[in-house]
């Protein structure tokens, strides 16, 4: 049980790290003041309450809270795990939120504030048929990860979560670290390409004149005929 409690503690410290590097190296999220967690191409701001209090949001406010941009929509699952993981940064124990979801009386099915169809669920149970269609809305539970259909007027939840895309402009102006790393790596493989054109030139330019440039020279050299005398005086010496 410990071990398991280490490896979850050790998961959620490495998800944590990710997603702060990320907001580190992307920063596309909107500047309005609020505290935005990028994850993939998309921004998260989770609402705060105030401490030692009981929060209760209505549809409606929760709408409000989250004006001009979207309530939370989960579109997979590596979305809906995203935010069972960052939850417990922001609140204690379990908080319903809710979900950007609403019935559409055209299709009788529901959809995704954003127009796009509901096609990823993650029920906790079978839908409420005591519920009305136009009162149908859902709440996702952050420690279970599941969700759960509730009324859109009759009941409150505790905890909103605004949503919005990454600007693509500011994405475009400030690139990757992977992409500058590779643009630092061209400017250098061109650049010791460019070093040895350079020298081959230079060398058919100036024959063996820029060999001999960088030949070694030792400060001293002893003639030829002194080494032979410095032989004959050893074998000399050597001889009893």
């Amino acid at each position: 049980m410990e071990s398991q409690r280490k490896k979850r503690r050790f998961r959620c410290s490495l998800f944590l790290l990710f997603v702060h590097l990320q907001l580190a190296l992307t920063g596309e999220c909107p500047a309005d003041g609020r505290t935005w967690v990028p994850f993939k191409d998309r921004c998260y701001h989770f609402v705060h309450g105030e401490e030692d209090q009981i929060k209760s949001y209505t549809f409606d406010r929760a709408k409000t809270l989250c004006r001009d941009f979207e309530l939370l929509t989960i579109k997979s699952t590596e979305e809906n795990d995203f935010v069972i993981e960052y939850s417990p940064e922001v609140w204690k124990g379990n908080v319903n939120v809710w979900l950007g979801m609403y019935f559409d009386t055209n299709t009788k099915d529901m959809k995704w504030f954003d127009e796009d169809p509901v096609t990823f669920t993650n029920w906790e149970y079978e839908s409420d048929s005591d519920l009305m269609p136009m009162d149908r809305c859902v709440a996702l539970h952050s420690m279970s990860g599941r969700w759960e259909n509730v009324s859109c007027v009759d009941d409150v939840e505790n905890g909103v979560i605004c949503e919005a895309a990454q600007t693509a402009a500011e994405a475009k102006q400030k690139p990757s670290a992977l992409l500058s790393a590779l643009v630092i790596l061209s400017v250098v493989a061109i650049m010791g390409v460019s070093a040895v054109v350079w020298f081959l030139h230079q060398k058919r330019s100036l024959g063996t004149n820029i060999i001999s440039a960088f030949e070694y020279h030792p400060p001293f050299r002893v003639l030829d005929t002194d080494q032979s005398c410095l032989v004959e005086a050893e074998e000399i010496d050597s001889v009893p």
